[in-house]
């Protein structure tokens, strides 16, 4: 039995942020289950900061992060919201939020925007107008993982991969939590289990708080010979429709922006999804897709109400949650882990966070009664 102060469930970008913090204030020790961290979601992400997020708080988490974003994991990359036809009042939407953080994005016509990815129809079949950030972050989610890994290891903590939490039991004082090769007394658990974070409370008895798992396809495809792509803009619609990301000089990724439930898993693409990806690009733009070079699917998990969750659970003595972080896991990382660095150790609320007015009580579970 090893005593510590943290221990930490699942090696995501949740997950190894918070430790990265955590062990700076006690022996941290994260368990994952899979042979290498970020095997799933954290993994499997299109890894791309912007602010074209329905909710105000992501954004004021992503405004929070941007700064602490540091290179070689980040590094800037313009970003272009598109209209399509009947877009028109989502443009306005994106627009008018996105001013808040970022006021230095430009409006710009059809023709303008076909400047910067010249395979864009306009007219009739293509778009209307769009948005350009010059000052996106094109993120390396391998990269950012490494961050945290180091960082956890200069202060004294460590992963156990390889390593399901298999029983779990709070014996009055601390978390007394199984694995196939250690057994851990720990003040407190922080459940950053991405899908899986509801399993893992139910096998400690505590309650479940309703996370829903999202099933997203990725295909990646080669453009023409003699097309750079690499200068290309990550590009998304403003409502239903697709994203593309140059991989490379001759690569796209590309996302139909799919939301399929699923069961917590290895997610794999279905084959209806990647059609629809291929088709959602092709009827915007004059690409004829062929052949893939890659495709993959991945979960995005997401609390009943689209926030992330931190904090910990007032039925529960030491049981910290860290979950719902949905599609943005890795552009709010740094200010999600800043925030379970406070909750969890009882410190003052960081001024990163009240920078942007973003309060403990809007990641509480408190607020689903």
């Amino acid at each position: 039995m090893e005593e510590i102060e943290f221990l930490v469930v699942g090696a995501g970008i949740a997950g190894l942020s918070a430790a990265a913090r955590l062990a700076r204030h006690g022996r941290t020790v994260v368990c994952e289950a899979e042979e290498a961290p970020g095997v799933h979601a954290s993994g499997r992400s299109a890894a791309f900061a912007h602010f074209d997020m329905d909710a105000p708080l992501v954004r004021a988490l992503t405004a929070a992060s941007m700064p602490l974003l540091e290179e070689p994991a980040a590094r800037r990359h313009p970003a272009l919201f598109i209209a399509l036809a009947g877009q028109d009042e989502a443009l306005d939407r994106v627009e008018a939020a996105y001013r808040q953080w970022a006021p230095w994005v430009e409006r710009l016509d059809a023709d303008a925007a076909r400047t910067l990815v010249p395979v864009l129809k306009t007219g009739a079949e293509g778009i209307i107008g769009a948005l350009l950030d010059r000052d996106g972050r094109k993120l390396d989610a391998h990269a950012l993982l490494e961050q945290h890994r180091h960082a956890l290891g200069a202060a004294g903590g460590s992963i156990a991969t390889r390593s399901p939490v298999t029983t779990m039991r709070h014996d009055g004082t601390h978390w007394i939590v199984d694995t196939p090769g250690q057994s851990y007394a720990a003040r407190v658990v922080v459940n950053a289990a991405g899908a899986w974070v509801d399993e893992i409370a139910q096998l400690a008895g505590v309650a479940p708080i309703g996370i829903r798992p999202l099933r997203r396809t990725v295909i990646t495809f080669d453009v023409p010979e003699g097309i750079d792509v690499s200068v290309w803009p990550f590009t998304k619609t403003v409502g239903p429709g697709f994203y593309i990301e140059p991989e490379g000089r001759g690569r796209l990724l590309a996302c139909p922006m799919d939301e399929h439930p699923s069961k917590p898993c290895d997610a794999q693409p279905e084959e209806e999804d990647v059609a629809l990806a291929a088709w959602r690009v092709e009827e915007a733009t004059t690409l004829e897709i062929r052949h893939l070079a890659s495709k993959w699917a991945g979960l995005r998990s997401f609390a009943p109400d689209r926030l992330p969750v931190a904090g910990f659970d007032p039925a529960a003595p030491g049981f910290f949650w860290l979950a719902g972080q949905g599609g943005f896991g890795l552009q709010t990382s740094p200010a999600m882990a800043l925030a379970a660095e406070a909750l969890a150790t009882g410190g003052a609320w960081p001024d990163e966070l009240r920078a942007v007015e973003v309060k403990a009580t809007q990641l509480a579970l408190s607020r689903f009664g």
